[in-house]
C-alpha cells in the first residue's frame, strides 16, 4: 500500500506543478515544453524546494511517455507520406543531419570527450524537434509551402534518428566501431527491420482495421497502445530500443488507414504521459553540472543554431525551395528536441557517456527552444537581408535556379534521361561506399599491417603506417575523382532536361544557364556524397584530412560557380535589353499595354530566364511612388525586376534605389507561384505568407 501511495504522490506532485507551468508559459507565449522541464527541475533533487517527486517512479512514467511519443510520430509516417515529401526534404534532412553529426563529433573532440561521447553528441544536436517546431507553427499560424518543407524534413529527420539510436546502440553494445562487428550489427538490425516490417505490413493493418469496424472507440484505443507495448517490447527482446518497436508499430498502424482514428484516441493519453516525460527530463537537469559544463553549452547552442540554418537553407535552396522559403526553413529548425532527450539518455543508459551529456543536452535543448518562436517570426526579415546583401550575381542565380528546377520538374522525362540519371546516381552512391570502405577497412586493418611489415620485413611502424597510408590515398584518389567526374556527368544530364539544346540552331543561347545550373548540380553532388562520407568516417581518419579534401573540392568547384553565375548575369543583361527593346517596339506599335507573346518570343530566344511576365502599374498600384528596396519584391516573392519600362526608354536589371512610377511596365522573371505573389504585391499589396 506505500508503494502506491508513493506512486500517487509523485504523480500528483508531477501533473500538479507542470499544470502550473504549463499554463505560466503558454500566457507567457512560450513553448509548453519549456514549462514542463521547469517543473521538472521545481520537483527533482537538485533544485532546493520542497517539492521533490519520487525518481524511480516518474523515470518509469517517463518511459510509458517515451513509448507513446514514438508510437505517436510512427503514425505520422507512412510510405505514401514519405514519397509525399519527396526528394526536396529526403536530401535536406541527410545533408544537414550529416552536417550536425559531424560538428557534433568535432566538438566533443575539442572537449576531450571520448569517441562515443563525441558521436553520441553529434546524434544529440542532429535532430530537430517535431514537438517544438509543431507547437511554434500552431501558435503563429504558419501554412503553405514552409510548413510543408519543414514538416517533411522532420518526418525524414525522424527516421534518420531512428538509425542513430539502432547503430548507436550496437556499437555502444560492445561491437565498438570495429568495421567488421559494426558490419555485422547493422545487417542483424537490417534483418531485424526488415523481418518486423513484413510480418506487420501482413497482420497489423488488417488487425486494425477488423477492430475499428466494431465501432468501439476504448476496443480501438486498448488494442491500438496494446500493439504499440507488445512491438516496444519485442525490440527490446532483440536488444533494441523500446522507442525504435514503438516507431515502427505507428508506422504499421499508418498503413491501416485507419491512423486518423488512432491519433485522435491516443493522443490524449500520449500527451499527459508525454508531459511526465518532459517533466522527468527536467529532473535529471543539476545546475551545478551544467554550469560546470557551461563552454560546453554555449558552444553546442552556437553549433545547432548556425549549423542547422545553414544546412537546411543550403539543401532546402538547392532542391528548389527558393531563398527566402529556405532561410525561413533553416530557421525553423534551428533547435532539438524530444529525440536528443531520448538519445542522451539511451548513452547514459548504455554507460557508453558520463553522466554531464544530459543535462548538457537538456540545456542546449533548453536554450535553442527558447528562441525558436522568436526565429521563426524573424526569419522572413532575415531572408530579405540575406537576399539583398547577396553580390548581383548570386541574386540574379537564385532568382532563377528555382524556374530552372520548376522547368525540370515540368519537362516530360524521356526513357533514356531516366535512365541515364538512376545509373549516374547509382555510380555516385558506390563512389561513396567504395571511398567509406577504403578508409574503415585502412583503419581497421592498419596495427596487423604494421605489426605483418615489422615483423616480416622488418620495416619500421612510422614508415610502415605511411606506406599504408600512401597505399590507401592511391586507392581513394580515382574514387574521389569520380566523385566530382560522375557529379558533372549527372549535372550535365539533368540541365539538358531542364534547359534542353534545340536542334537546328547555330548559337545556343541556353549554354550560360545551363552551365550554371550543371556546376550546381555538381557542387550538389559533392556535398550530398561528402557529407554523410565525412559524417560516418571521422571517428576513423584524423579531422584534418577529410575536411581538407572536401573543402579543396568545395573551394574549386565553388570558384567555377562564381565563373558561371557571372556569365549568367551577362546572359540575364542580354536578355533584359531584348525585353526593353520588345516592349519599347510593342508600346509603339500597340499603346503601353505588355502582350505575352512578346515576352514569349523573349523566352525562346533567351531561354533559362524563367515565366517572363509583364506587369503595368495603373493609377491605383499601391507599388506607385516606391523603390524596389522599399517594395522588398524579390525578398517577399521570389521574383526579380528584369527590366521597366517607360514608353520607349527602359531601365535593364534596375537597382535598389529605382523608383516606380504611374505607367511603368515590370518586365518580372522567376517561378510561375512567384510570379503570382509578385503580381498580387504590385497591384493589390498583398502577398502570401508562408512563414
Amino acid at each position: 500500500m506505500q508503494d502506491a501511495h508513493a506512486f500517487l504522490k509523485a504523480l500528483t506532485i508531477v501533473l500538479g506543478v507542470a499544470a502550473v507551468t504549463t499554463v505560466v508559459f503558454q500566457r507567457l507565449r512560450q513553448p509548453v515544453v519549456l514549462g514542463y522541464i521547469i517543473a521538472g527541475l521545481i520537483v527533482g533533487p537538485h533544485v532546493p524546494i520542497p517539492l521533490v517527486a519520487d525518481s524511480a517512479v516518474v523515470q518509469t512514467l517517463s518511459e510509458l511517455g517515451v513509448i507513446l511519443l514514438m508510437f505517436s510520430l510512427g503514425l505520422e509516417f507512412s510510405i505514401r507520406k514519405l514519397a509525399q515529401v519527396g526528394p526536396t526534404a529526403g536530401l535536406t534532412a541527410v545533408l544537414q543531419s550529416s552536417i550536425m553529426v559531424w560538428l557534433g563529433y568535432v566538438v566533443g573532440k575539442l572537449f576531450g570527450w571520448t569517441t562515443l561521447e563525441s558521436l553520441f553528441t553529434g546524434a544529440v544536436i542532429a535532430i530537430s524537434s517535431t514537438t517544438i517546431i509543431a507547437k511554434a507553427f500552431d501558435e503563429q499560424g504558419v501554412t503553405g509551402r514552409l510548413r510543408e518543407i519543414v514538416v517533411g524534413i522532420l518526418v525524414v529527420e525522424d527516421l534518420i534518428a531512428i538509425l542513430l539510436m539502432a547503430i548507436l546502440t550496437a556499437i555502444a553494445s560492445g561491437s565498438g566501431l570495429s568495421a567488421g562487428p559494426l558490419a555485422a550489427t547493422i545487417g542483424r538490425l537490417a534483418a531485424f527491420l526488415v523481418g518486423l516490417v513484413a510480418v506487420g505490413m501482413l497482420l497489423v493493418p488488417r488487425a486494425v482495421r477488423a477492430v475499428n469496424r466494431l465501432k468501439r472507440r476504448e476496443t480501438t484505443l486498448v488494442a491500438s497502445i496494446g500493439l504499440c507495448f507488445g512491438v516496444a517490447l519485442l525490440a527490446q527482446a532483440f536488444g533494441y530500443s523500446v522507442a525504435l518497436g514503438a516507431f515502427i508499430a505507428g508506422s504499421l498502424v499508418a498503413e491501416s488507414g485507419e491512423e486518423q482514428q488512432v491519433v485522435r484516441l491516443v493522443e490524449p493519453v500520449r500527451d499527459v504521459f508525454a508531459a511526465v516525460f518532459f517533466v522527468s527530463v527536467g529532473m535529471q537537469i543539476d545546475p551545478a553540472l551544467v554550469a560546470r559544463h557551461w563552454p560546453a553549452v554555449a558552444v553546442l547552442t552556437a553549433v545547432v543554431v548556425l549549423g542547422k540554418v545553414l544546412g537546411v537553407s543550403l539543401g532546402a535552396f538547392l532542391t528548389g525551395a527558393g531563398m527566402r522559403t529556405s532561410v525561413q526553413a533553416g530557421m525553423s529548425l534551428a533547435q532539438i528536441g524530444e529525440f536528443s532527450f531520448i538519445i542522451a539518455a539511451l548513452g547514459l543508459s548504455l554507460q557508453a557517456t558520463r553522466e554531464f551529456l544530459y543535462p548538457v543536452a537538456v540545456a542546449v535543448s533548453a536554450l535553442t527552444t527558447l528562441f525558436t518562436p522568436w526565429w521563426i517570426r524573424a526569419s522572413e526579415r532575415v531572408a530579405a537581408y540575406v537576399d539583398r546583401k547577396l553580390p548581383r550575381p548570386l541574386q540574379t542565380f537564385a532568382a532563377l535556379y528555382g524556374s530552372w528546377v520548376e522547368e525540370l520538374r515540368s519537362a516530360p522525362r524521356a526513357n533514356t534521361a531516366v535512365g541515364s540519371i538512376r545509373r549516374l546516381l547509382r555510380l555516385l552512391v558506390l563512389d561513396g561506399a567504395a571511398l567509406a570502405g577504403i578508409i574503415v577497412g585502412t583503419s581497421a586493418a592498419m596495427e596487423t599491417v604494421v605489426a605483418f611489415a615489422r615483423d616480416k620485413a622488418g620495416i619500421p611502424p612510422a614508415v610502415a603506417r605511411s606506406l599504408v597510408i600512401a597505399a590507401a590515398i592511391a586507392l581513394a584518389a580515382p574514387f574521389c575523382v569520380g566523385v566530382i567526374r560522375v557529379g558533372r556527368r549527372l549535372g550535365v544530364t539533368v540541365a539538358r532536361v531542364a534547359l534542353p539544346v534545340h536542334k537546328g540552331t547555330r548559337v545556343d543561347f541556353a549554354a550560360a544557364p545551363r552551365r550554371a545550373l550543371v556546376v550546381t548540380l555538381q557542387l550538389a553532388s559533392v556535398m550530398l556524397v561528402g557529407a554523410p562520407l565525412l559524417a560516418l568516417t571521422q571517428p576513423f581518419l584524423p579531422t584534418v584530412p577529410g575536411v581538407g579534401v572536401l573543402a579543396v573540392s568545395l573551394a574549386v568547384l565553388g570558384f567555377t560557380f562564381w565563373r558561371s553565375a557571372t556569365d549568367l548575369q551577362g546572359h540575364v543583361r542580354a536578355g533584359a535589353q531584348a525585353i526593353v527593346e520588345a516592349l519599347a517596339a510593342q508600346s509603339r506599335g500597340r499603346g503601353t499595354q505588355a502582350q505575352p507573346e512578346t515576352l514569349e518570343q523573349v523566352h525562346q530566344l533567351l531561354p533559362g530566364l524563367g515565366a517572363l511576365v509583364a506587369v503595368a502599374l495603373d493609377s491605383g498600384s499601391p507599388a506607385i511612388g516606391k523603390t524596389l528596396a522599399e517594395l522588398n519584391l524579390r525578398g517577399h516573392t521570389g521574383a526579380t525586376v528584369l527590366a521597366i519600362t517607360r514608353g520607349e526608354r527602359g531601365v535593364i536589371i534596375p537597382s535598389a534605389e529605382e523608383l516606380l512610377g504611374r505607367g511603368d511596365v515590370l518586365a518580372l522573371a522567376g517561378t510561375h507561384e512567384a510570379i503570382e505573389a509578385a503580381r498580387n504585391l504590385l497591384l493589390e499589396g498583398i502577398t502570401r505568407r508562408d512563414g
